[in-house]
């Protein structure tokens, strides 16, 4: 199976489809683990025809230095996507393809949900993701797409994303798919060793009792716990861990009724950076 890397290429396939109305996508930067898997076989079963799209977006990226480290796995992913379904399309394009000679993203108002936690830590990467994923909406337009939760505050700018550009498209958010000792699957995983991968299962067992916590203690007393969890451990580093309203992303000061809360966190394991997320209530 050879992958589509021309926007002209991916167009004539498009048009040999009997009913393009019931096409699902799934957009990635590659490096594909499980986690990726579960998306594309959600597709699979919601739509007749599926896109996977492997594109390492350079615009999203605040440190050079990380885009240069991202994995590049292209045939071990197209084998993946195969043992799937051998009907999967597959788009991947250079960088040129995608941005011609000006690698450069476009500015949006995403109304104060780029503003907190990964947005603070990581200049300007949401106009990157936004550019990115407006650009693969427009030129495939599919019915679905699909995002993990893994990256919740990625998922909820993208879902803004698709309305204040009015993309016809159903954002089908997919829950997180974890290793065994609780960390979220990631691309960036495979950059651990196996002690501090191991000692990286911390940083979910930190989420559950943050989650137990939240019944009985306040905001900021968990605030202090987790931080407290993290100066004891050498090999992780807490970056940052916040509660927010899930609509806004507000970081939240004190429980409020009839709201839904979810805990964010991003830690350093060994110098890589990985996040999680939980629901709280």
């Amino acid at each position: 199976m050879l992958p589509i890397i021309s926007k002209k290429e991916l167009l004539k396939h498009l048009q040999k489809l009997s009913d393009n109305s019931n096409l699902g996508l799934v957009p990635t930067m590659g490096a594909l683990h499980e986690g990726h898997a579960s998306l594309i076989k959600k597709a699979v079963l919601d739509s007749e025809y599926v896109i996977v799209t492997i594109f390492v977006n350079p615009t999203q990226f605040d440190n050079p230095e990380d885009l240069e480290k991202y994995p590049n796995t292209l045939n071990k992913d197209l084998e993946l996507i195969h043992s799937i379904s051998p009907d999967i399309m597959v788009f991947a394009p250079t960088i040129q393809e995608i941005y011609d000679d000006t690698v450069v993203s476009n500015t949006y108002d995403f109304h104060g949900l780029d503003k907190v936690m990964e947005g603070e830590f990581r200049d300007n990467h949401f106009n990157g993701v936004g550019t990115i994923v407006e650009t693969l909406l427009k030129l495939t337009n599919p019915k679905r797409a699909y995002f993990g939760e893994k990256d919740f505050q990625q998922l909820r700018i993208i879902q803004k994303l698709t309305k204040i550009q009015e993309i016809p498209v159903e954002i089908v958010p997919c829950p997180i798919v974890r290793e065994d000792h609780g960390l979220a699957m990631s691309s960036r995983n495979e950059r651990l060793d196996s002690n501090i991968r191991h000692k990286a299962g911390l940083i979910y067992s930190t989420l559950k009792t943050a989650k137990q916590k939240f019944g009985t203690k306040s905001v900021p007393n968990i605030k202090e716990w987790v931080q407290d969890i993290f100066l004891s451990e050498n090999d992780l580093e807490l970056e940052y861990f916040d509660i927010t309203d899930v609509e806004t992303l507000t970081p939240a000061k004190r429980k409020q009724k009839n709201i839904k809360y979810r805990a964010f966190i991003a830690v350093y394991a060994g110098g890589v950076r990985l996040i999680d997320n939980i629901a709280l209530n």
